[in-house]
């Protein structure tokens, strides 16, 4: 913290409470510059502060701040005269508010900064305002004047330090009005299913094994050209980017990816140990082949009802013309009648071993009885009217 340089001195105002602070920036870039040249010699292309009226060259001491007004003219602006502005926030973080840290849009987060107690009396306030801020479980929203304007600032506790970040103003926000899609669009419970198991996929990471490759991408090619060797091929693959043809295909393609980047084993995709697969239905559906699938509902007693019939349908067929070839042979009526109580007995027969398989109900039973009852009246009826014509022939 001793070789961080502070950027702003001041102090942080909560109630009458004054804590002498050092402002220094929290983070840092590692990206990597490069230099304009000139493509025809590779010399140095450099920007000059030029002065229009001298047509020379000035030195930074020699430059200061002017406000243009709307006709051109130049007023100059010190900064003694910012620094006598009557506002409290030119010297002084001037905390406004305690509010819960979901208050606070993240879309407003600005550059971060760390809040150093400035000299030993500081340390106490400092303190105080530090563990205040802990045992609540809220953030300080401030105002404070850095770099020539006035800006907001959120407090909050990093570790054992007080650190503060800058807020862009509500009005500095865009509206999302004209870049969210269209709400029209439906996304299907599949899919919504494909893309929870990617997220849960590739579940978790810790931020610190993250890492620039495209820095270390350009380190090594910088290395490569100066030491005079050819510069790193780029590593083959799909194309990235594009357009998505089949959302459901480039899901579940997701997903074994990255189960197979992970060694993740367990099948949180589908359900199953299958991989699934996109099939286009005609309608333009599609649908996901190894998928478990529902296995269709059985209704038990109308089934068994229906095969039952079906069974003693064909069961009593033969036994009908049986009973239609004895009706035609010459007998006595005392004969006939005696198998068609034989063929009635065995119908009900086959009909209660039926029974017994796939238990028929009650009135499958009496509608086969009365079916046998009325055929053996009539080929009784039959029977008898046969002599009787031959007799009055």
């Amino acid at each position: 913290m001793l070789n961080v340089r502070s950027i702003w001195n001041g102090a942080i105002s909560f109630g009458l409470v004054s804590i002498p602070i050092k402002v220094m920036n929290a983070t840092e870039s590692h990206a990597i510059s490069f230099r304009q040249i000139h493509l025809d010699d590779g010399g140095r292309i450099r920007y000059r502060r030029v002065c229009e009226l001298e047509d020379s060259e000035v030195s930074t001491a020699e430059i200061g701040k002017a406000y243009e007004d709307v006709d051109g003219t130049l007023i100059p602006i010190t900064d003694e005269d910012l620094a006598s502005l009557p506002i409290p926030t030119t010297r002084t973080i001037e905390i406004v508010a305690f509010v819960p840290a979901d208050r606070i849009d993240p879309l407003q987060m600005d550059t971060a900064y760390y809040l150093a107690a400035n000299g030993v009396p500081a340390a106490k306030p400092y303190i105080l305002l530090r563990e205040a801020l802990k045992r609540s479980q809220k953030v300080a929203v401030a105002k404070f004047a850095l770099r020539g304007r006035e800006r907001l600032g959120m407090l909050r506790v990093v570790d054992d330090v007080i650190a503060m970040h800058g807020l862009l103003w509500p009005d500095e926000i865009r509206a999302t009005d004209e870049v969210a899609p269209d709400t029209a669009i439906t996304v299907r419970d599949k899919e919504l299913d494909l893309a929870d198991a990617l997220m849960d996929t590739l579940g978790e990471v810790d931020l610190e094994d993250l890492h620039d490759d495209y820095r270390e991408a350009v380190e090594e090619l910088v290395t490569a050209k100066a030491e005079g060797h050819e510069a790193p091929a780029a590593p083959s693959g799909e194309e990235a980017g594009g357009k998505v043809l089949d959302l459901m295909a480039a899901l579940e393609k997701s997903v074994r990816a990255a189960r197979g980047s992970r060694g993740d084993e367990s099948e949180k995709a589908t359900g199953t140990g299958e991989d699934a697969e996109v099939t286009e239905l005609p309608s333009g559906r599609t649908r996901a082949r190894g998928s478990a699938r529902t296995a269709p509902k059985e209704v038990g007693g109308k089934k068994s009802t229906s095969t039952a019939k079906k069974t003693a349908a064909k069961k009593a067929t033969p036994r009908k013309s049986t009973a239609k070839s004895t009706a035609g042979k010459k007998s006595t009526t005392g004969k006939q009648t005696s198998e068609n109580r034989t063929t009635e007995s065995r119908t009900t027969k086959a009909n209660s071993a039926a029974g017994t398989a796939a238990k028929p109900s009650v009135d499958t039973a009496s509608s086969s009885r009365t079916a046998a009852k009325k055929t053996t009246t009539k080929k009784t009826s039959a029977k008898k009217s046969t002599p009787r014509k031959r007799a009055s022939a």
